[in-house]
This record gives C-alpha cells, sequence and structure tokens, in this order.
C-alpha cells in the first residue's frame, strides 16, 4: 500500500471510529526535540561513566544521589520544549469527542501543555516531585535549581515523580488505562517499541475494531495490525483531518 493510501485509510478509519486511544512512547515527543532512550542517537547510546539505565534506577538514586541528579537535570529536565503537531492534533481529536484517552510512556507533560486533559502517565512527570518524608510538592524549577541536590524544607529528600526502574507502575494509573484501551474501537499506537514491560502489555487488552501502528522501525505487533505506517508521528497526524 502506497503512503498516501495508507493516510487515506487512517483517516478513513478516524472517521468513523467514536472511542479512539492513543498509546504513544519516545517518538511522540522526539519531534518536540526530546531525545529518546534506544534509536541511534538516544540516550542509550551514549556515553557516562554508568549506563543511563543504571542511572535512573531505584537503587543509584538511593546510593548516588548527586550523579543521579546531574544526570537527570542534563537529560530529562529540558528547557524551551513545546508540543509538536502530534500532541495537538491528539487534543483536537480529544476535544471533537472522538479520543477517549492519550496512555503516554512519556513522562514530559507535553500532552497536557497540547490540551489534552484526560492523560494516563504510565511512567509519571517530570513536572512533579515529591519530599520523600513529608509529601510536601515541589516543581521542576526547585528541581533545576537545587544544586547538587534537592532538600525539602523538612529535611527529607526530593524525588522525582517518575518511576525508575525497579519500581512498580502506579495501580490506578494502570488500571484505568487498561479500562480505556478496553473500551476502545481505535487503538493509535505510536512512537514506541513496544519493548518496555509492562507497559507495552497493555496493548493486549485491546478488543475493538482497528489497530493502528505508526513507528519509524518495525514493532514485535506489526503482525497484527490492520494498519503499519514507518514514518514519523507529526508528520502522519498533521494530514488528518479532524471531522
Amino acid at each position: 500500500m502506497e503512503k498516501n493510501e495508507k493516510l487515506q485509510r487512517l483517516q478513513q478509519m478516524i472517521d468513523e471510529s467514536e472511542r479512539i486511544v492513543f498509546f504513544g512512547g519516545a517518538g511522540v515527543s522526539t519531534e518536540s526535540g526530546i531525545p529518546d532512550f534506544r534509536s541511534r542517537d538516544g540516550l542509550y547510546n551514549q556515553k557516562y561513566d554508568y549506563p543511563p539505565e543504571t542511572i535512573i534506577s531505584h537503587t543509584f538514586f538511593m546510593k548516588k544521589p548527586e550523579e543521579f541528579y546531574r544526570f537527570y537535570r542534563d537529560k530529562l529536565l529540558i528547557d524551551g520544549v513545546e508540543p509538536n503537531i502530534a500532541h495537538k492534533k491528539l487534543a483536537e481529536l480529544e476535544k471533537a469527542g472522538k479520543l477517549l484517552a492519550v496512555v503516554t510512556q512519556n513522562i514530559d507533560g507535553l500532552h497536557q501543555k497540547a490540551g489534552s486533559k484526560t492523560v494516563y502517565e504510565l511512567h509519571g512527570s517530570v513536572l512533579r516531585n515529591y519530599c520523600m518524608k513529608c509529601h510536601k510538592f515541589y516543581d521542576a524549577d526547585f528541581i533545576k535549581s537545587s544544586v547538587p541536590l534537592p532538600i525539602c524544607e523538612c529535611g527529607g529528600r526530593v524525588k522525582p515523580d517518575v518511576v525508575l526502574y525497579e519500581e512498580g507502575l502506579d495501580n490506578d494509573i494502570l488500571e484505568s488505562s487498561i479500562r480505556a484501551i478496553s473500551e476502545a474501537d481505535m487503538l493509535i499506537i505510536a512512537g514506541t517499541s513496544l519493548v518496555v514491560y509492562p507497559a507495552a502489555g497493555l496493548v493486549r487488552y485491546f478488543n475493538g475494531k482497528h489497530l493502528v501502528i505508526i513507528n519509524r522501525d518495525a514493532t514485535p505487533m506489526d503482525n497484527s495490525a490492520e494498519l503499519v505506517i514507518n514514518d514519523k508521528i507529526g508528520e502522519v497526524l498533521s494530514k488528518i483531518e479532524v471531522r
């Protein structure tokens, strides 16, 4: 199927669907200038004293907090990023009553910044930070300016509300995501390699009509999809009319 045919088919599916759920990964935000983890130029292929997956683990956070925060500020708190056309188009679809929810593996808050209301953040958000002792809330600016360590006024250590390696996902977010996916008549999976579990396992709960995958590279679920488009998400969604 030619690219234009695929785009026409995608438009047709969206037009006839009323309960769309979008399941997205790092590829949704790369067009906003946020690096992903696993691509050729992603964080996993850059050089640090420790591998990134070690640094963003719960054990490393507890044992070497100063090194954790040095990496975290440098690579995960990125200034000046704005929603791209994909984020904006999804917000439009929700406003038009077509999109039930966005389920995201991203921690950048760009879906909400674009105007999306129902967003399930599987891995948390860099915009929220809490004292581990008294649970007081702090924003991202506090983390940026608190060098070397963000310490609460009560003396406790402040931790980003992101799911580190070795930590479990939030049960309420997980259940809400499963419910949305299981109620959807169309599931669009985009910008994710579908190799990170348990998040990737959520797509198995989809029982609706149209399963679409938009991703630069092949995924383990391509054979199960009705439509696979190997392209940038923004490039694809920019061609979609919301009606």
